[in-house]
């Protein structure tokens, strides 16, 4: 109850004493820079790959010769929507910028940075935190449609090469009885994984205490814990929103 109080008090300063407005919108777009262009790649390989395995070992389990071939990629498309590419996507967000925002401010704490700007009179969360947190609600609803948008193809490619589905099929299956809530549902998800990670992590690393080794455990702990609560969240908003 501690460390969750901690939190909230945290969050709140994020809001109170704010810099000048104009100094934050270069400071989140070197943080959607940091967070987002540079987590494509890694968002594009492991979308793809999800949608090729998903669409193949869903057609090498319908076996049934009265399911019709199409429903592989209906199934593909609702997994993708619903679960794949807005779940597994900020899990694996979560490695990568989660310990990234953790071990920067774990750094910048145990090097005194934070201290030398508290005592220049500067709100350090906001300054530092604020930033991270609005470049992460930017831009992870871009990198969750960019994966969706890979996981279908990766489908669609394995699918063709392999055999297992027509390209004419695959793409009725996708059209076949679509929910247009679905994607909304995966950009709301999308936005609350992200403050999640976001502030748990720069939550993490603000407070590390200790030298290199604390902040090596905060960016795990940053990780474990942003993982931990998008799970959590992900079965919240399925049980309040589907």
């Amino acid at each position: 109850m501690e460390a969750l109080g901690r939190f909230f008090i945290f969050l709140s300063q994020t809001l109170s004493r704010r810099e000048r407005l104009s100094i934050y919108p270069v400071l989140i777009l070197e943080e959607m820079l940091q967070i987002g262009f540079n987590s494509f790649k890694l968002v594009a390989i492991v979308s793809s790959f999800i949608g090729a395995v998903t669409c193949v070992q869903t057609a090498f389990n319908l076996v049934s010769p009265l399911v019709p071939s199409y429903i592989i990629g209906t199934i593909v498309r609702d997994m993708t929507l619903l679960e794949l590419a807005p779940t597994i996507t900020c899990i694996v967000l979560s490695g990568k910028v989660g310990s990234n925002i953790a071990g920067q401010l774990g750094t910048m704490r145990i090097t005194e940075q934070i201290d030398a700007l508290e005592v220049m009179g500067i709100n350090s969360v906001s300054y530092l935190v604020f930033p991270k947190i609005m470049a992460s609600l930017l831009m992870f609803p871009v990198l969750v449609i960019f994966a969706g948008f890979l996981s279908l193809m990766g489908g669609y490619l394995a699918g063709i090469f392999t055999g297992v589905i027509t390209e004419s099929e695959y793409v009725y299956g996708i059209r076949y009885t679509f929910n247009e809530f679905n994607i909304t549902f995966a950009i709301i998800k999308a936005i609350v994984f992200a403050f999640l990670i976001s502030s748990i992590s720069a939550f993490q690393g603000f407070y590390t205490r200790g030298g290199a080794l604390e902040v090596g455990i905060a960016s795990t702990q940053a990780v474990t814990k942003s993982c931990i609560a998008v799970l959590i969240a992900d079965y919240l908003l399925a049980q309040m929103l589907l």
